[in-house]
């Protein structure tokens, strides 16, 4: 007999497939702010019964990423600049909070060396595409960038929360970002930030200030660039 969890399992991870997939059609576009579908839609696009579609839906809107609506199914969520500015901030103090952590903590920062070797790969990845203008790979890069970097604080209600968090700016910066191209005013070569590295050096040199210092222009220049992009709109 198999085991009484396994069915579970299996409808978990194909909820959670069909939950990054979604995700990714948001971040990639696809999937624009207002757009609508309903559960029929997506199961049949990705040929799958409803159960994991509305699991997966429910999902996404619990994170902030879709809204639902009882008689015409999920749209996606529209952010404001306000959200963006709000998401700003709250990012800023839970990074605040797992530098400080790991810069006060030596048995944290011990363990936190190695790992910051293969969060810096990923920074300069993600540097890259950031110069290049390539913004599928830098977000796919800069999530997971966080994602690691978080996950050496060794809280991971902490880590996922930032990785939400990450997910809903970025979701509401791609929105300015990609229309920006397609005007065709918006070559991002040079434009995005891109110093990853820089911030993992501060980290290795356990120092916080440096960190933070890093962090807040990284929040400035984003919330600049989206502002400047929002107003051309």
């Amino acid at each position: 007999m198999p085991a009484p969890d396994g069915p579970a399992v299996i409808r978990s991870t194909l909820r959670q497939q069909i939950a990054d997939a979604l995700r990714d059609e948001i971040l990639g576009g696809r999937l624009e702010p207002g757009q609508e579908f309903t559960v029929k839609e997506i199961a049949e696009q990705y040929g799958v019964s409803a159960t994991p579609v509305r699991e997966a839906l429910v999902n996404l809107a619990a994170q902030g990423l879709l809204d639902a609506d009882q008689h015409r199914g999920y749209r996606v969520h529209e952010h404001s600049l306000a959200d963006y500015r709000g998401m700003l901030e709250a990012r800023s103090l839970v990074s605040d909070g797992i530098f400080r952590d790991l810069m006060t903590n030596a048995a944290a920062h011990t363990d936190a060396a190695a790992g910051l070797v293969s969060v810096r790969r990923r920074g300069e990845e993600a540097a890259r595409a950031a110069c290049a203008g390539d913004l599928n790979v830098l977000i796919g890069y800069d999530l997971r960038f966080w994602r690691e970097l978080s996950a050496l604080f060794g809280n991971p209600y902490l880590s996922d929360f930032l990785h939400r968090l990450r997910v809903q700016s970025w979701v509401c910066a791609v929105t300015y970002l990609r229309r920006a191209v397609e005007r065709g005013d918006g070559d991002l070569r040079g434009v995005l930030w891109a110093r990853h590295t820089d911030l993992v050096d501060a980290l290795a040199r356990r120092d916080p200030q440096a960190a933070h210092r890093i962090v807040a222009e990284y929040n400035a220049h984003s919330l600049d660039l989206i502002e400047r992009l929002a107003a051309t709109a």
